[in-house]
């Protein structure tokens, strides 16, 4: 089953139920895994993980920012938050598809207040392409270490993930190779929803990281994790951005 993997503090609400996701046994995120990330939280005490493609300009998922709700966003070398100025959500993004587990256009840009620390680096979108069965992508984000637990939230962390399934122009699926979503392995969970899945051996952004499923495709992290691929989106940012008073490229 697909959850939604925005952290939802209150450990009451913790959806997750596998032990080893993303920020399971993942090593710390370092050098351009960990630059351009940053953390978006809003009044209700939700995280998820964005991207700054320019000093105020972050990418992240639709479902972290659908309810309005006062969003901030924190670099974690500072932890100094920064108001957001505008929040622009794709077009196509539904919520009650999303919920209902199907693919959608779940891309949102947040235009800040302030420009981030010079410590981030923001990073750049990666050349519109379909990835393919066996490619191998880099996560990363700030969610939990250990499921209904607030343990390893809030610090950076990252994994290299294999492409499987059917991987198409609305969602790519990744798994960790040594596991195959056949036991718990490396993924995203809560907190993690948002972050980047970068392309190659550098800061090149190919998608957003949407939903997870324990392994076997149960309810839970540790499993499959959703990723949803800019290549359908990728003009709609650059315009968006450029709208934004933010130049973005290639």
């Amino acid at each position: 089953m697909v959850v939604s993997i925005t952290r939802v503090l209150a450990l009451g609400l913790l959806t997750c139920v596998s032990a080893f996701a993303l920020t399971g046994k993942a090593p710390p995120a370092t050098g351009w895994a960990a630059r351009p990330i940053v953390m978006i939280v809003d009044a209700r005490g939700d995280l998820c993980t964005g991207t700054a493609l320019t000093r105020d300009l972050v990418l992240t998922a639709a479902h972290c920012v659908a309810a309005n709700a006062g969003y901030e966003v924190k670099a974690f070398q500072t932890g100094t938050p920064i108001k957001t100025a505008s929040v622009v959500i794709h077009p196509n993004f539904n919520l009650a598809a999303y919920a209902a587990s199907h693919a959608t256009a779940d891309i949102a840009l947040i235009k800040l207040r302030a420009p981030l620390p010079d410590i981030v680096v923001p990073a750049t979108l990666a050349g519109p392409r379909r990835v393919a069965v066996g490619d191998t992508l880099t996560i990363a984000g700030f969610g939990v270490i250990a499921d209904r637990t607030d343990d390893g939230l809030g610090q950076p962390r990252m994994a290299r993930l294999t492409v499987t399934g059917k991987p198409g122009s609305m969602q790519i699926r990744l798994y960790d190779d040594a596991t195959r979503n056949k036991r718990p392995g490396l993924g995203a969970c809560i907190g993690d929803s948002g972050g980047p899945a970068f392309d190659g051996e550098g800061p090149l952004v190919i998608g957003v990281v949407s939903w997870t499923t324990a392994a076997g495709d149960e309810d839970g992290c540790g499993g499959l994790t959703g990723v949803t691929p800019l290549l359908l989106y990728h003009a709609w940012i650059v315009e968006n951005a450029r709208k934004l008073g933010s130049t973005i490229g290639p």
